[in-house]
């Protein structure tokens, strides 16, 4: 269960009830009213709807009729097949929907105590990082004495309708829910970690290799609690809720059900021609009309399987709206899927589990370009680092990184109409190993990843990154746009994620007393060459140490060679400027390191700029005696400590 629950609209669910139980009466929602504007926010009703309790729908409401389950549900007239699909995919995960919908039990109908019915229900959702609860009353919009939205398969069964409108209510109106995303529902539904796949583009449906790696991470996945949805998209001008000639419809939203990989045994082999099946199992929000290709309910694959050989493979099909593909066939037809990573950050578990740290933000606009927070993307070269920027160290030799950036839900504004999501992204740059103040310039920084812009509610990227430090900069593709944001990080050890926020060093009283810093030096050892051969294989251990009046700072070993590539980049504050850097290349060994050479640099700003390959010296100055090797390095000073 969450640990702090924020309430929505202040409302104390146990208050409201006990209140309502003491006068007799049933709850009537004043925060979302049974009117016009709860459904609307620019329609009119084709018709008038009528607002009913369960109790004058069915002579024996419950929330739940024999559980729950991914079949409950059917869509209504509202364009929100995303919803019941990510209904369908929630009812699923019995540790999920729990969370959803709280102490279910005490939320049901208890005929035997009429009593303690008040017609109000609390349901659950993750909001913009945090657990909220959404208080509402039972009274949902009817037509002809039938629910017009969300509604069961059993006609006395109500959990989906009231949750709907829970969700409705946080969103503003019914209306509000029209075209969706199913895995933006899903995220509020867990707190997942939402990814969008293009099929079409990452050409899934023609790589045979793409495919596998995509089944084999989809079903890990889903082995791991997490939910997929998958739909095809319509043409530019062609037109959703079209069914294609293989009895899919397009621009709705289905919910995977389950993914297997089978070994077939030597009969089934001789059948199929392949000692294994990929398979998937998919639903219809509308319970209806299915897939008729390979694999389809009255297909010839299902004739050479029997129905023992089908249980054991757990080839089952549950119910109506459900049927199987094959993962290749399943590639081809859909064009987008939603994977709702539910990242495991338990200390108690047998899966992997995740370090996990996340940062609220904003992108915010002021005519001080030091001020500034909304600089828009890496194309706006002037105003990029204009943006809220994050550091990260990555520990280990190379690491998975999961990064997640998530906008406000904007569905609030539709009725000003500006309830469209702002096409974000994000930009991770490879940054000095001491980096602890705002980029301005980018010199010998790296880019080493960019996740899509697009104008879903949530962006997400997996990299795997090398050891160092790393700056993660979000962004609107557009500068000048202002909104909010979270951000979540994921990685196997802490990560140290922090918004860098400090232009420069702090002035302070012992500033006074022992100085303030004149110049800013940024260093990137690139490699070296023709060091002296150190065992007997002729290899040896490199690694650099950079010195700056009282820092050092050491590269990674490269292990056993004579030409190491260091791409070490390092940023110095210097107080005394006549001091020289001294990079040094030491040979690591158990018992003591050995000294191969060094190159002292004056580092003034008036030196070139360009990468330079230096002799290595022996220990002194700049006229000790030349040892074998160079060092190739790249050189940035300035006395203005907010160019770099």
């Amino acid at each position: 269960m969450p640990s702090s629950v924020q309430l929505f609209r202040d409302q104390k669910y146990h208050e409201l009830k006990g209140q309502c139980i003491r006068q007799r009466r049933l709850f009537e929602d004043p925060e979302f009213p049974a009117s016009d504007e709860s459904l609307f926010y620019q329609s009119a009703p084709p018709r008038k709807v009528e607002w009913k309790r369960p109790k004058d729908l069915c002579e024996d409401p419950h929330l739940f009729v024999n559980g729950i389950s991914s079949h409950d549900l059917h869509q209504g007239t509202l364009g929100n097949c995303w919803f019941v699909a990510a209904c369908s995919c929630l009812a699923l995960r019995k540790t999920l929907w729990q969370q959803v919908i709280p102490d279910f039990n005490e939320q049901e109908w208890d005929p035997k105590s009429p009593e303690k019915y008040a017609g109000i229900f609390r349901f659950r959702f993750w909001c913009f990082g945090e657990w909220t609860e959404v208080v509402v009353d039972d009274l949902l919009p009817t037509m002809d004495g039938k629910l017009i939205y969300c509604h069961s398969n059993v006609k006395n069964e109500f959990w989906s309708a009231l949750l709907e409108k829970a969700y409705a209510k946080l969103a503003g109106s019914y209306e509000a829910l029209d075209g969706g995303s199913a895995a933006d529902a899903i995220v509020d539904f867990t707190g997942a970690v939402a990814e969008s796949i293009d099929l079409v583009q990452g050409k899934y449906g023609e790589v045979i290799s793409e495919q596998m790696k995509l089944f084999e991470d989809l079903l890990k996945v889903h082995k791991r609690g997490g939910l997929i949805s998958c739909s095809i998209t319509a043409s530019s001008g062609g037109t959703s809720e079209v069914e294609t000639a293989m009895g899919l419809v397009i621009g709705h939203a289905y919910s995977v059900t389950a993914i297997r990989k089978l070994r077939l045994g030597e009969r089934l082999i001789f059948s199929f021609k392949a000692e294994k099946l990929f398979m998937i199992r998919l639903r219809n929000p509308w319970g209806k009309r299915e897939w008729n290709g390979a694999w389809s309910d009255n297909s010839e694959e299902w004739k050479k399987v029997s129905s023992s050989e089908r249980k054991s493979l757990g080839l089952t099909l549950e119910n109506d709206g459900e049927f199987w593909m094959t993962f290749e066939d399943w590639c081809k037809n859909f064009t987008d899927v939603d994977i709702c990573r539910i990242v495991n950050t338990s200390y108690f578990s047998i899966h992997k589990t995740w370090e996990k740290k996340m940062m609220y933000g904003a992108w915010a606009k002021n005519s001080e370009p030091l001020l500034n927070r909304s600089g828009g993307c890496f194309d706006n070269r002037d105003t990029f680092l204009q943006n809220p920027q994050y550091v990260f160290d990555v520990k280990k030799t190379e690491d998975k990184v999961l990064v997640s950036l998530q906008q406000e839900d904007r569905r609030k504004y539709k009725k000003e109409g500006k309830g469209d999501s702002i096409p974000i992204g994000f930009e991770i740059l490879k940054v000095e190993d001491n980096r602890s103040y705002r980029l301005h310039k980018l010199t010998v920084q790296e880019r080493v990843a960019t996740s899509p812009y697009i104008n879903t509610r949530t962006v997400f990227l997996k990299r795997i990154l090398k050891q160092g430090r790393y700056v993660l900069i979000p962004t609107t593709y557009h500068p000048g746009i202002i909104t909010k944001f979270i951000l979540r990080l994921f990685t196997d050890v802490p990560s140290k994620l922090r918004e860098l926020k400090a232009d420069k060093p702090k002035m302070t009283c012992w500033s006074l007393l022992c100085g303030y810093p004149r110049r800013v030096t940024q260093i990137k050892i690139h490699s070296a060459e023709g060091l002296q051969k150190q065992d007997r294989s002729g290899g040896a251990d490199p690694y650099v140490l950079i010195k700056c009046e009282n820092q050092n700072l050491r590269s990674p070993v490269q292990h056993d060679t004579t030409s190491p590539v260091f791409n070490t980049q390092v940023i110095f504050y210097r107080k005394n400027i006549d001091s020289p850097i001294i990079v040094q290349v030491w040979n690591s060994n158990i018992l003591c390191d050995q000294f191969l050479g060094q190159a002292v640099l004056a580092a003034s700003p008036s030196d070139p700029r360009e990468q330079q390959t230096l002799q290595l010296r022996g220990r002194g100055g700049r006229e000790a005696a030349e040892v074998p090797g160079h060092i190739t390095v790249k050189v940035f000073s300035s006395d203005d400590l907010v160019e770099l």
